[in-house]
């Protein structure tokens, strides 16, 4: 490997590591041994009705069937929320800011336990059953937490929404999950601006017509603005819900009863829900956040990701709660108001871990150390990112100027389809590598698998996959588990393929080198965009770059790079420059067809880049992006239109949705 940086353990001594090296070293082998035995009792970190002596009873084979704790029932909720109730109620179990208001709510489990109960009663009296499918499209506000947890009680399936979904991605996946009752709120703050969560939903079931299930619509109140409400239809939240009774008995589920969709885009831009089921889940939340993200008395944990994605699912709810933690959420972006915002919630709030998407660190990092360094930001223990891979020149950063090198940085790697952290270091027990993911989790079995269809042995590269099931793992796609079959399971039959390529050093450390499908071949030769990408990120004048393959008429394939620089370094990068810089470091091969120099890049809201977005705009390929509801700006496709083909070629070609 061409990184050879390691941060010993060692550097945090003063780290309240959960077990020793060698500790570790047992748990891997007992996992391995017996994972059955092992599974089983992992479990034991949530609460059972009625205990699970199954662990995995399913096949990667065949039809594929994938089964967790089959025997055993409980309620999510519960797991999340009574069991705290005698020693821990008066805790304050979430912390809800919002930008524009003076002071954050402070709920403790015993208050969550009323909220949800009482939501809970109000979705059964508007006739939500278990089994049924409620959708959540709320901003960043407790209502969110609060209406998850609500669903898992009653049984009813949440499918929570990205609110920056158009109208037409709400319509497609309110008549896809079945959705019968939708939880939203009049508007959002984004910064600066207000987004209309409820106009979006009514003009969503509008679209969707007599296809939509949608029976009730629940209105948070998040403005004074008024909202147009159908009588009949809509119910103002809390003038409706406060008035039911505190208390509700969960409903007994199944561990293999769903508890939850999750749509996430697929390679061809068609979004697909991926279902996960009660127990499997909890367990992993329990356990991949009890491993990595270990509470202590008087944590705060800050996961800046919205509900909407499976990081917020996870990390914002399911696991520091079933955790017995504290867990903080917000509205604010990183430099909105000011630069140095999120910081200064750090100190207000004495945030002790601090779990971001690399897009943000790479933002607050361009707004230079300064910023960094008016704050205190003493509290802070842990620092953790996930998302996307993280470059080294951005983990250094991170873990020197934010954690001032005292704390540990935990980059981990995981997807909707895993639910929780599959490949990420035990802070304070493992040494660390910058850029890399480092080993997998106890129990989970990772396997690179060369291009011949083998395994690889030892140091090497191949594709990502799982050869061992793991209890939080998706267990179809909604509606088409051929398709769950045919994605995940065809590529390695008998392993779960993730999708993305990875190397590995010589002390088992991964590499994640990106989407297998974000490979390009020049003339023969076979280049990974997440190559191009590295050199770039070695370069300290560069934020963050984005390669993408196109069609050539002579080479097969060329590459084209988008580059964003840092403010204070504008002047001083040319495309020539980098485009030399690409071909001298990699091969004149892989010169760039061309480079362009842009402030951003096309993101959904969780950060990751619509890398084939990128590939349609350096394609030419502008008359149909697909759907693009996901985006957090649209704005940023016209000006990467305007950038590459100018702005006639723009107006005449790009969809009314991208132009807007």
């Amino acid at each position: 490997m061409s990184h050879t940086t390691v941060i010993p353990a060692s550097t945090y001594a003063g780290y309240p590591a959960i077990m020793t090296p060698h500790q570790l070293d047992t748990m891997r082998a007992r996992a391995q041994r017996d994972p059955d035995g092992f599974w089983l009792e992992q479990a034991r970190r949530v609460y059972w009705h009625r205990k699970p002596t199954q662990a995995f009873t399913g096949s990667f084979e065949g039809d594929v069937s994938i089964r967790w704790f089959e025997d055993g029932q409980l309620n999510v909720s519960v797991c999340c929320i009574d069991r705290y109730l005698t020693d821990r109620g008066d805790q304050v179990a979430l912390i809800s800011h919002r930008e524009g208001r003076q002071a954050s709510e402070k709920i403790t489990y015993s208050m969550l336990h009323e909220r949800v109960c009482r939501l809970a009663n109000a979705l059964t009296h508007l006739g939500v059953e278990k089994g049924q499918r409620v959708a959540i499209c709320l901003p960043m506000v407790s209502e969110a937490v609060v209406a998850m947890l609500a669903c898992a009680r009653i049984g009813a399936v949440h499918v929570v929404l990205f609110g920056g979904f158009s109208a037409e991605g709400i319509a497609e996946r309110l008549v896809d999950s079945g959705t019968v009752a939708v939880i939203t709120a009049n508007v959002a703050r984004r910064g600066a601006k207000l987004v209309p969560f409820k106009e979006t939903i009514d003009e969503a079931l509008r679209k969707a017509g007599s296809a939509s299930s949608v029976h009730s619509v629940l209105v948070v109140s998040t403005s004074d603005d008024p909202v147009l409400m159908l009588p009949g239809r809509d119910y103002n939240y809390h003038d409706f819900v406060d008035e039911f009774e505190a208390d509700f008995v969960p409903v007994l589920m199944n561990a293999e009863d769903p508890l939850f969709l999750l749509y996430t885009s697929g390679s061809t831009g068609k979004p697909k829900a991926i279902v996960h089921a009660c127990g499997g889940y909890i367990v992993w939340a329990a356990y991949t956040m009890g491993m990595v993200y270990t509470h202590q008395p008087g944590d705060v944990l800050w996961c800046t990701a919205d509900v909407a994605w499976i990081t917020g699912h996870t990390s914002v709810v399911y696991g520091p709660l079933a955790n017995g933690g504290t867990t903080m959420i917000s509205d604010s972006l990183p430099t909105h108001p000011y630069p140095g915002r999120w910081w200064d919630l750090v100190d207000q709030y004495k945030v002790t871990m601090l779990f971001t998407a690399p897009t943000a660190v790479r933002t607050m990092m361009a707004e230079g150390d300064e910023v960094v360094k008016k704050r205190d930001l003493r509290s802070l223990r842990l620092l953790g990112v996930a998302g996307e891979p993280i470059s080294p020149d951005a983990w250094q950063w991170y873990h020197d100027v934010v954690g001032n090198k005292r704390c540990p940085v935990v980059d981990t790697w995981w997807q909707t389809e895993t639910a929780g952290i599959v490949l990420g270091p035990m802070p304070g027990v493992q040494a660390l590598k910058p850029g890399s993911a480092t080993m997998p989790l106890p129990g989970v079995e990772m396997t690179l698998i060369d291009q011949q269809g083998g395994a690889v042995t030892g140091p090497g590269e191949g594709a990502l996959c799982i050869s061992r099931s793991w209890p939080g793992q998706a267990r179809t796609i909604w509606g088409d588990h051929e398709r769950f079959r045919q994605t995940y399971f065809t590529m390695a039959p008998g392993r779960y393929f993730t999708g993305d390529g990875a190397k590995r050093d010589s002390d088992g450390y991964y590499w994640i080198t990106g989407r297998m499908d974000d490979v390009i071949n020049i003339a023969g030769h076979r280049l990974g965009t997440a190559e191009v990408e590295e050199v770039l990120a070695e370069d300290h004048r560069i934020v963050e770059s984005a390669a993408v393959g196109v069609p050539h008429p002579v080479k097969g394939q060329g590459l084209v790079v988008f580059v964003i620089p840092r403010k204070d370094a504008a002047g001083e990068v040319t495309e020539q420059a980098l485009s030399r810089l690409i071909a001298s470091q990699l091969g004149r091969y892989a010169a760039p067809e061309a480079v362009y120099l842009v402030p951003d890049l096309p993101r959904t809201r969780s950060g990751k880049i619509v890398r084939r977005l990128l590939r349609k705009i350096a394609e030419g390929q502008i008359e149909n992006f697909g759907d693009l509801s996901a985006l957090n700006d649209m704005a940023i496709v016209k000006m990467l239109c305007d950038r590459v083909w100018g702005q006639m070629a723009f107006s005449h070609g790009v969809p009314e949705q991208a132009r807007a």
